[in-house]
């Protein structure tokens, strides 16, 4: 069969229902929208130009909300010296497991293994050391756009691979109380930017001591609802106190004259992002992009009736120019081996969040037919005016589908403080399950190992204490917990 000959239900199909398998259902849009593909390197995926769009428009977003805060963006080498690495014991504990190594350089053995950084600690803490003399040269607020490695053994594309990209900030500071309002501003800065640009509710808090980063202080993080009810970690920022400080010799001469250590931080959120946005809005006809991340905000679709290449080409050429003009991403689908109703579904397929359809009575008309990807209401809409109008509907869309989401989120929060109730909920119905929490370790890991749930974080609002979830003693808080990814 043709292209031009499959219809709307025939390519859909090709796509899992996400009430079949949720997972193959994320796997079919990931290949079918072109966001990514397999690559001969086990684990690691090449991000194809449409999916990369997308990470560039959070990039974007992202750098110039750090850069409004005093950040300024660096580079730092790909490889850390395992003598480096090794100094922060925690640190190297956490990460030893997912540590890839160099030991040659072309036939030559190396003297010293060299790990291709999990995250760059080691290497710019060594930097800092060099740079920071005084608290004059204080707070060094330094951001950087980079890749990762870490041998991940089980890997889906963009929510856990080999190799990904992010961005990760190292921060150093004067005082204790300088970083931990630098690591909570971070967090902040995350959650409005999840929420305003990817339409994307999260829940903020602390994390536990036992999914804290290796080598901090306190670990603070944002997670997302996903849509088959799992929670996704969206972005942490941690303080880091001067365990790294003392690891790398971090040290400044104070106002008082006296040498002490720098308080530091780091934070980062990645690629990942794309795997929550793809999960949070999508459906069984696909991706469901938010305007403000979508490549394509509008697709033209010409209607080829008639003379219509001299008739309805040269308008819809036209409504593409304003458009862009009035600094829409527009996109006309001119493609004559294509039905306009193939058209239809396949960028309903790529999320495309507003299409413009125009044909020959729609120009007598002095209108196009303007339909919405998130609720697929059809509107004749009047081409004067037409470029506010477009505006005015993305905005809408953008702000519909975070109150679905949250919406959904809410609808799949619960709380609870009978231990049966709260295993039934996390085997029924998926979601955040609010559950009383002695804060030792061991009941933690025993409600991981009876139901797969683990603590997300522990919310910044004060919770009531009651009888632990596990064990029946007193609760120090009510912890967030859930399945995630």
């Amino acid at each position: 069969m043709s292209k031009k000959a499959v219809g709307n239900e025939a390519l859909v199909t090709e796509i899992t229902p996400q009430s079949e398998d949720f997972a193959r259902w994320y796997t079919d849009v990931v290949r079918r929208a072109e966001l990514a593909d397999y690559t001969p390197v086990k684990g690691c995926m090449a991000i194809r130009p449409y999916g990369y769009a997308i990470w560039e428009l959070i990039q974007r977003e992202l750098d110039a909300r750090f850069k409004a805060t005093g950040h300024v963006n660096a580079y730092f080498p790909l490889f850390v010296p395992e003598s480096l690495l090794m100094r922060e014991a925690q640190h190297v504990e956490g990460f030893a497991p997912q540590v890839a190594w160099v030991t040659k350089g072309g036939t030559e053995e190396l003297e010293e293994r060299l790990a291709i950084r999990p995250t760059s600690e080691a290497i710019i803490g060594t930097l800092y050391a060099k740079w920071i003399q005084s608290w004059r040269d204080l707070p060094v607020l330094i951001n950087q756009w980079a890749n990762v490695v870490r041998w991940e053994k089980v890997t889906r594309p963009f929510l856990r691979t080999t190799e990904f990209l992010w961005q990760e900030g190292h921060t150093a500071h004067e005082t204790a109380d300088e970083a931990e309002v630098e690591t909570l501003k971070i967090l902040a800065l995350y959650k409005e930017f999840a929420e305003s640009e990817l339409a994307m509710p999260v829940v903020d808090g602390i994390k536990s001591d036992s999914e804290k980063f290796a080598g901090a202080s306190r670990t603070y993080s944002i997670e997302a609802l996903m849509g088959d009810g799992r929670a996704l970690q969206a972005g942490t920022s941690h303080n880091l106190g001067q365990n790294f400080a003392r690891a790398f010799g971090i040290q400044f001469q104070g106002r008082n004259k006296e040498l002490q250590y720098a308080w530091t931080t780091s934070w980062g959120v990645s690629t990942r992002l794309i795997g929550g946005v793809i999960m949070t809005h999508g459906d069984d006809s696909g991706l469901m992009l938010p305007p403000r991340v979508a490549p394509i905000q509008v697709v033209i679709v010409p209607i080829p009736r008639g003379n219509w290449q001299e008739t309805v080409l040269p308008a819809a050429r036209d409504l593409h120019t304003r458009l862009a003009t009035a600094g829409v991403r527009a996109h006309l689908d001119a493609r004559e081996e294509y039905t306009p109703g193939w058209k239809f579904a396949e960028w309903e397929m790529r999320g495309v969040p507003v299409r413009l359809e125009i044909g020959p009575k729609d120009i007598e008309r002095g209108q196009v037919v303007l339909v919405r990807r998130d609720t697929r209401d059809k509107q004749p809409t009047p081409l004067e005016g037409l470029e506010d109008r477009v505006r005015g509907r993305l905005e809408e869309v953008q702000h519909a589908l975070l109150e679905r989401a949250r919406r959904f989120r809410d609808e799949h929060t619960s709380s609870t403080d009978s231990r049966e109730e709260f295993v039934a909920l996390l085997e029924g119905r998926p979601g955040f399950v609010l559950a009383p929490w002695c804060g030792r370790e061991e009941c933690e890991a025993a409600v991981k190992a009876d139901t797969q749930a683990t603590i997300r974080n522990l919310p910044f609002e004060d919770q009531p204490g009651g009888a632990c979830i596990n064990c029946g003693r007193p609760a120090i808080t009510r912890a967030r917990f859930a399945k995630a990814y």
